[in-house]
């Protein structure tokens, strides 16, 4: 179905295909039968996929990765194709438009997408209070950052406040300091201030009565020096996992013509070009924290992908390009791909 619907799609902007397909699925989950038609079309479920990862019980290991559901709008609506899990965010104690349009770019020929949204989000406290109403009981991450107007020297307070307002909504947390597309915050990346930052937030954590999953999501574009350095932070403050990776702001090696790339400008790259580049820096990872759980995303289009991210050291994984331009199908392709490949935990 999502291949003759693609074409037609690919024909809008990509924000504007987003809310044609987001909204072409809410129409269908409200008919008689909706819900068993896309869950009977998307879902498969496997006892074989089930996976008990810092202290969480997925039931499969496929998410959605941060940034297509960035209000928390689509949860309900998205726990009915088949994800284990779904990650919120990037979310901002302030709500912000982000950066003026147009922001998000197809590269069909590389599989690809180029975005430089900037955070864009209605802020924490909305974000909250559709938590409160929704329905399904899949796994939540919250992904947070700070606002472009705050300056790096104050990004602690942001991070404190998107992590208490969303404490009681969400299963988990993701620090993100790795989007390339907000002034300065990949500075946060560097030993002293994501040491700081980080001791903080897991501080902070501790002083609840349960603590949640703190993670942190790193740039694919990373130093072996500066990955050394996100190893030794995460073994001194204890992180309980890590996300690998972010965007790539790297332009090599892509089919798409220079005169087009250098048209689109800045951004964060995602999708098949980004695949080797993270999944070099998972290896990397994988080798050096054994035992600290990972969550894979870049440039998965099929399940051998997944499988590879695993075969590499992912614990689980995460999609958002593929699904542009593979579809929903996705997610039952690569679940029944898993369970009929790897063993069981």
């Amino acid at each position: 179905m999502y291949n003759l619907l693609k074409p037609i799609l690919f024909l809008f902007s990509p924000e504007k295909a987003h809310k044609i397909t987001t909204g072409l699925l809410h129409i269908v989950l409200k008919l008689p039968l909706g819900k068993s038609l896309i869950k009977g079309m998307f879902n498969f479920e496997d006892q074989r996929l089930e996976r008990e990862v810092f202290g969480l019980k997925f039931k499969n290991p496929v998410g959605l990765a941060a940034g297509f559901d960035k209000n928390a709008e689509l949860i309900d609506d998205f726990s009915n194709l088949g994800f284990g899990f779904i990650e919120i965010g990037t979310l901002t104690p302030k709500g912000q438009p982000g950066n003026p349009q147009p922001r998000l770019f197809r590269l069909p020929m590389d599989e690809a997408l180029i975005n430089r949204m900037g955070f864009n989000n209605e802020g924490v406290e909305d974000a909250v209070q559709r938590l409160k109403n929704r329905k399904s009981d899949i796994i939540v991450g919250g992904n947070i950052g700070k606002n472009k107007v705050t300056p790096n020297e104050n990004a602690l307070n942001d991070y404190r406040i998107c992590f208490e307002e969303l404490f009681d909504y969400v299963d988990y947390f993701v620090v993100n300091v790795s989007s390339p597309n907000t002034p300065g915050l990949r500075e946060l990346q560097e030993k002293e201030p994501l040491m700081k930052l980080l001791k903080a937030l897991m501080e902070d954590n501790a002083k609840k009565e349960s603590p949640k999953p703190l993670l942190l999501k790193i740039a694919p574009d990373l130093t072996e020096s500066q990955l050394d350095d996100i190893i030794s932070i995460t073994n001194e403050v204890n992180l309980d996992g890590l996300i690998v990776s972010n965007t790539t702001i790297d332009r090599s090696n892509l089919k798409t013509s220079t005169e087009k790339i250098d048209a689109i400008g800045a951004g964060g790259l995602s999708g098949k070009p980004v695949f080797k580049k993270s999944n070099e820096v998972l290896k990397y990872i994988r080798k050096h924290l054994p035992n600290v759980p990972i969550i894979a995303v870049g440039g998965i289009h099929s399940a051998q992908d997944a499988i590879d991210k695993i075969q590499a050291g992912a614990t689980l994984v995460q999609i958002y390009t593929g699904l542009v331009y593979e579809g929903p199908a996705l997610i039952r392709k690569i679940n029944a791909g898993l369970a009929n490949t790897l063993p069981t935990d």
